[in-house]
């Protein structure tokens, strides 16, 4: 297998299928996102950048270096429904299949009703969590980003331990955490894994929570979700992973287990909070990040929560539900 970023060739692997990553900017503080192409039977292309015009131009450009161009893009598969990952879907043939997890359906489609609902879900665990109701006119922005997403369906649905046809011999991981719709896609014979956002090299994925999905009434506790899909990995032969974002990671069960202890740590540190006296979320959340909860009050309430349900799933905490906002009390050690 020959790994390719842009045109410049890199170290052929003999291990199947030709990978070319190609790196296309994004409008947001992560930075430029990895899509790329696997030449097997099919051209298919994973993870398709935000709807863009700079993206655009730039996935164009690295397209022709390696001697292609839209048109010649058989398939896509989508690991998750963040715009990063799909917004350019909508600049694609509407004839191309596009291949997901049946949970990316109302966040692609943008469904009207589906969006209502995730801002009634929102309201009701600020109130839960505790946020001071100066921050609840942010969930009026909380779809600003859909901007740079998409309005497609997808064509076909793609479930944990399935394989493509048109895509042989790469098997399907359900890998929720950071999306609830989140897969990676596995080849056994060579241990390569196409990831997404599951695992990163420099940073720790965010935690993000979602409403549930599939009718489901109980909220998804999407740390412990993240630790699961990061532990599947330990439990396979991994080589190579090729990332959503910065570079290719060689080491994987390494850095799994480097992400499973940091993860332990920052709940101890909770924990220390707790011992202290009862704290609602959003105490914690102020606690755990002084600076920037004001300015990212999701995003940190997503990181706060998560270690808040990893202590109780722990047996470390409790929570007293008795109080419009719910109380998290550390038990006796």
């Amino acid at each position: 297998m020959k790994i390719i970023i842009g045109a410049e060739r890199m170290k052929p692997f003999e291990r199947g299928n030709q990978i070319f990553k190609l790196e296309l900017p994004t409008p947001f503080p992560v930075g430029d996102v990895n899509v790329y192409l696997i030449k097997g039977d099919h051209l298919t292309l994973v993870d398709a950048g935000p709807k863009t015009e700079e993206a655009w131009q730039a996935f164009h450009s690295q397209l022709k270096e390696l001697g292609y161009s839209p048109q010649d893009i058989d398939q896509v598969v989508i690991t998750h429904h963040h715009p990063d990952h799909v917004g350019m879907l909508d600049y694609f043939s509407e004839e191309i299949p596009v291949w997901g997890h049946p949970y990316n359906t109302p966040w692609l489609k943008k469904d009207p009703q589906f969006l209502a609902e995730q801002t009634m879900f929102f309201e009701k665990l600020f109130i839960e969590f505790g946020v001071d109701k100066k921050f609840f006119p942010y969930l009026k922005r909380l779809n600003q980003t859909l901007e740079f997403s998409c309005n497609r369906n997808l064509q076909h649905f793609i479930h944990d331990g399935e394989e493509i046809s048109s895509l042989a011999g790469w098997r399907i991981l359900e890998t929720p955490g950071h999306a609830q719709s989140h897969i990676v896609l596995y080849e056994e014979r060579s241990g390569v894994v196409i990831g997404g956002d599951l695992l990163l090299k420099h940073i720790s994925p965010n935690p993000l929570l979602e409403p549930p999905m599939a009718n489901s009434i109980e909220r998804p506790r999407p740390q412990l979700q993240l630790n699961e899909s990061i532990s599947r990995l330990l439990e396979i032969p991994v080589s190579l992973v090729y990332t959503g974002h910065g570079e290719l990671i060689e080491e994987a069960h390494e850095l799994i287990s480097l992400r499973l202890k940091k993860q332990a740590e920052r709940a101890d540190l909770v924990l220390r909070f707790l011992e202290d006296r009862p704290l609602t979320a959003f105490q914690v959340c102020q606690a755990l990040f002084p600076t920037i909860y004001h300015k990212q009050p999701l995003l940190t309430m997503s990181e706060t929560i998560g270690q808040l349900d990893y202590l109780e799933n722990i047996g470390q905490i409790k929570v007293d539900t008795s109080r419009e906002s719910s109380l998290y009390i550390a038990n006796e050690r």
